[in-house]
């Protein structure tokens, strides 16, 4: 999953980045409400951590104008404790959720895995031929064998998951694995490719992800 974080708290965006970084997601900060809505527009997120009081444009007037471009990331309101008020026009506007500052991080992936249990996230489990994940857990099976992933082959693998049957270029796999300062011309897309099709492509017969010469890969049955 690749996350935005747009908050102008340095401390704050530090702890937020660190944080989700050890759990295996890929993560961008903005520290204004441009710069944000930049990086917003630029790239494809599947989550902006949006604090509503931003400087040079405020959280709600981006999270206004992302919502009127329809764009799908699911958004996380920050706010301050006494701003009612501003939760609820955030909420009315579109945003999917909201946390008060000052909060714990287990609360924050709390909110994260709820998110990705409802709306373009799907079930809990992912389900491909007989390759299951569960994000919740962070389990991975083939057939009866639990398979043991690192973060970032778990990042990846769910990644595929969700984009199952669909031919995946390398840029688009590191954007959303990785995070934006990642050199894409580096061949670490390939090893982690690698690392996964020894963990779960052992059986030559039934394997599940095919390269497509050229272009990248492809998570699809024979």
């Amino acid at each position: 999953m690749r996350i935005l974080v747009v908050e102008d708290e340095r401390k704050v965006a530090r702890f937020i980045k660190r944080g989700l970084e050890q759990e295996g997601y890929a993560v961008d900060v903005a520290a204004d409400g441009l710069e944000g809505q930049h990086y917003a527009e630029a790239h494809d997120y599947d989550v902006i951590i949006l604090d509503i009081m931003l400087p040079k444009k405020s959280g709600l007037d981006v999270l206004k104008e992302l919502k009127e471009e329809k764009r799908k990331a699911s958004i996380l309101l920050l706010t301050a404790r006494d701003s009612v008020e501003d939760r609820v026009k955030g909420l009315n506007l579109g945003a999917d959720d909201y946390l008060t500052k000052p909060f714990a991080f287990e609360e924050l992936l709390a909110r994260l895995r709820a998110l990705m249990r409802r709306g373009v996230y799907g079930t809990a489990e992912l389900r491909f031929s007989d390759l299951s994940l569960d994000p919740a857990t962070r389990k991975a099976k083939r057939g009866d064998k639990e398979v043991t992933l690192t973060l970032k082959e778990y990042a990846l693998l769910e990644f595929l998951l969700r984009n199952q049957n669909r031919v995946l270029s390398r840029t688009v796999i590191s954007e959303h694995v990785w995070d934006q300062s990642f050199d894409s011309e580096t061949n670490v897309v390939d090893v982690y490719i690698n690392h996964l099709r020894n963990k779960l492509d052992n059986d030559p017969s039934n394997k599940l992800i095919h390269t497509v010469r050229g272009v990248g890969y492809v998570l699809k049955e024979e």
